[in-house]
């Protein structure tokens, strides 16, 4: 018998059973937020997460430790297409909440008035969205950056949109005690950011809730049309010659539903292999992907310094993109620079020059993922023309701010393009390809596969909030999100899920 408010590990032995009123799958933004919310009202919650659990003083010291420790499948998740482009997602308690920036931006009114004519306007309100998120604001200490957390590599981005009078700002971040020493992708050491690691999974335990980690799930139960538990099999996270060791079976039966926050790699295939069938079902993937503009200033740079991300602009919003600022560790920035030889060892010097701003698409393609003959998501999607223009002219606009802010040259990283551009070479990116082969693309702000709707051929949940044709299982994570965002989507999808839990649990008190 497992006594309330235990975290379980990886597990050997005999077949773990557990009860609760909620199975939540999945501890990142969606999962977490939406734990907090069943327990707060008073309902038990096993969360089941497929990651093992990392407290910050245990968080590695390098990206290639974080790989290890906390990136899903070592980053080696790409969407496939006319090119391969990485996808970054974190496989641990707390989920990419753990490894990214912990931007906070509210949903656009414009996206819930698209939102509204999918048929979602009553539940997903300008107002109720709102309410939540200020809610949000003041509970994970959002602060907006500044002083040391920005330092030279995004004030120098400020500066230059200034100098354009083009709107910029800092960004605004649950990292209330951020110092500023640029660990965000490999999990904040100093325990700065408020990563749901830190707060809701352990109130979830707290209240008497159970966590599971480790614990990739296999299935969905459902009987009679009904989401009833979940069952899986532990697996332990440090693989043993090259292979992941599997522990005991577990299985959670759920006396009243199912929420489901595997991701948008993960919610999608994790339906496909519970038997859900419907012609929606992995459809409208899609993402927010960006590359990156790097200039070489003649005085140090040094953009380690300071919060990983800390300015931004919304500037070319109907343009399709937005721009910010983003460090790389020296790891990830020697992959970026490219080039052999001689060139590429200098390149390397100038690293401590170098700040690396990136713009990214808003983008129309749309794929498809499912679920994969080995465990790991399929995902088949490809930027469009359309949004290979967009990237392109955000990259020429990134140049040509920095030189505003005083770069000796660019490193456009683009295929057809010279590797160095001068202040008077920028007609290059202009006519640079559009075969999206020739960008560095990287794709972190992932959308759908189970989106939302109210036409059940084109959605897998109903506006009612339940997936179609399961009674008691619902979908809290990025990939019911119906359309992408063209802003950082955590704050969304912690609103989103709360909503949708605080909603259960009236429905569930009004049968």
């Amino acid at each position: 018998m497992i006594a309330p408010g235990t975290h379980l590990a990886f597990q050997t032995g005999a077949p773990v059973e557990l009860e609760a009123d909620y199975v939540v799958v999945g501890s990142g933004a969606g999962g977490a937020a939406a734990a907090a919310t069943l327990v707060r009202a008073g309902r038990s919650v096993c969360v089941v997460e497929r990651g093992p659990w990392r407290d910050p003083q245990h968080y590695p010291l390098s990206v290639y430790g974080a790989m290890r420790d906390l990136w899903s499948d070592w980053g080696t998740l790409f969407a496939r297409g006319r090119s391969m482009i990485p996808i970054l997602q974190a496989s641990c308690v707390g989920g990419t909440t753990v490894i990214n920036s912990a931007i906070v931006v509210r949903t656009p009114p414009a996206v819930l008035a698209e939102w509204a004519e999918l048929g979602l306007g009553e539940v997903f309100s300008e107002a109720a969205v709102g309410a939540e998120q200020e809610a949000l604001e003041r509970e994970l200490g959002v602060t907006r950056m500044h002083g040391r957390q920005l330092m030279e590599h995004s004030e120098a981005l400020l500066r230059a949109l200034r100098s354009r009078g083009l709107e910029g700002h800092a960004l605004d971040r649950s990292a209330r005690d951020c110092i500023g020493s640029g660990q965000c992708l490999q999990g904040c050491r100093e325990g700065a950011k408020t990563s749901t690691n830190l707060c809701w999974v352990p109130e979830v335990i707290t209240r008497g809730g159970t966590v599971l980690s480790c614990a990739p799930v296999g299935r969905v139960t459902i009987e009679r049309g009904r989401a009833v538990g979940v069952s899986g099999r532990f697996v332990h996270p440090a693989p043993r010659r090259g292979e992941r060791r599997r522990g005991a079976r577990f299985s959670v039966r759920a006396r009243r539903g199912v929420l489901l926050a595997a991701s948008a790699t993960g919610s999608a295939p994790l339906l496909e292999r519970s038997g859900v069938r419907s012609a929606a079902l992995g459809r409208g993937w899609r993402g927010q992907p960006g590359a990156a503009m790097i200039g070489v200033y003649p005085h140090e740079v040094r953009m380690e310094r300071g919060t990983t991300q800390g300015a931004a602009s919304l500037a070319y919003r109907s343009e399709g993109f937005k721009l910010e600022s983003l460090s790389l560790p020296l790891e990830l920035l020697a992959a970026r620079v490219g080039g052999a030889g001689h060139r590429y060892a200098r390149a390397l010097e100038e690293a401590p020059r170098m700040a690396m701003w990136v713009a990214a698409v808003r983008a129309q393609a749309q794929g498809v993922v499912r679920a994969g003959r080995f465990g790991q998501p399929v995902v088949r999607y490809a930027p469009s023309r359309a949004d290979t223009e967009r990237l392109r002219a955000g990259l020429g606009r990134l140049a040509r701010l920095h030189f505003d802010a005083g770069a000796e040259k660019v490193l456009p990283g683009i295929h057809g393009v010279a590797p160095e551009l001068g202040p008077d070479e920028l007609g290059a990116l202009e006519s640079a390809p559009l075969d999206n082969r020739c960008y560095t693309w990287v794709l972190s702000h992932l959308f759908g596969g189970c989106v939302m709707g109210k036409d059940p051929r084109r959605s897998v949940v109903a506006p009612d909030l339940h997936v179609r044709g399961v009674r008691g299982l619902h979908v809290v994570d990025a990939a019911c999100l119906p359309t992408t965002l063209g802003v950082n989507p955590q704050h969304t999808i912690m609103a989103v899920a709360r909503i949708i839990a605080a909603r259960v649990v009236n429905e569930e008190n009004v049968a």
